[in-house]
This record gives C-alpha cells, structure tokens and sequence, in this order.
C-alpha cells in the first residue's frame, strides 16, 4: 500500500471519528435535558451579567457540582478602600506592592475631586492648605 493511500484512510479515520464524537456528546446532552436529568440545577448569575439559557450545553459542567460565584467585586472592594489625601499636585500609583502590583502610573490632582488610578482603581484628591 501507498503512503498516500495510508494517509487518506488515516485523515478519513480521523473525520469520522470526531463527528462520531461530536455526535455521541449532542445525544448526551439532548438525553440529559429530555430526561429532565438537570432541571434542579441552579445557574448563578456572575456580575457580568453571564446566565446560561435552560437547554445550553455548557451547564452540563454544573451537573454533578455546584456554580461557584464569587460575590466579592472589585469594584465593591476597591469602593470601601477611602481616597488617598495628598499634598502634591501629581501622585503616583502601582499598586501597593511592587511584585503583584501594576506598572506605575502619574495621576494628575489639579481638578478638585476624587482621581482613580485606571488600573486598581484607587483613588486620590488634593489636600488643600489655607495659610492664614
């Protein structure tokens, strides 16, 4: 035999094999939901707003453990850290630490209000000093 030939069969082996596969886990999934296997599982909505649909293959995963979502934003986390008063016009920020930080970045204070630092989100303001 041909090593063309070989090759030939061995490609068309490897086609059938993989839409036997892919047909083998449609007919899963569509057992699972026609028995009614997975209606008491719970689907947790994340903070992304991410749910699956009833009948989506992907809660499959859920079936036998539960959907872990972390309530525990960052944005709600970083929102309870207080605003960083400074003295200077321009600050500076990495993150707190400098092995799991971010790069470092210069923020402006020159407008009065609260600054976020685009990566973290810490925030900073200007002191202002009144000499009397």
């Amino acid at each position: 035999m041909s090593g063309k030939f070989l090759q030939t069969v061995g490609v068309n082996l490897k086609d059938k094999l993989i839409r036997q596969i892919s047909l083998d886990s449609v007919r899963f999934r569509d057992v699972i939901f026609q028995k009614g296997l997975y209606e008491g599982a719970e689907d947790k909505e994340t903070h992304t707003g991410q749910k699956y649909e009833k009948d989506d293959a992907r809660r499959l995963r859920f079936m036998n453990s539960p959907k872990y979502v972390n309530p525990n934003v960052a944005i709600d986390l970083i929102a309870q850290v207080p605003p960083i008063a400074s003295k200077d016009r321009v600050v500076w920020c990495d993150g707190g630490d400098e092995h799991v930080g971010h790069p470092k970045v210069y923020i402006n204070l020159d407008k009065p209000g609260n600054h976020s630092c685009g990566y973290c989100g810490l925030r900073f303001y200007k002191e202002d000093h009144h000499h009397d």
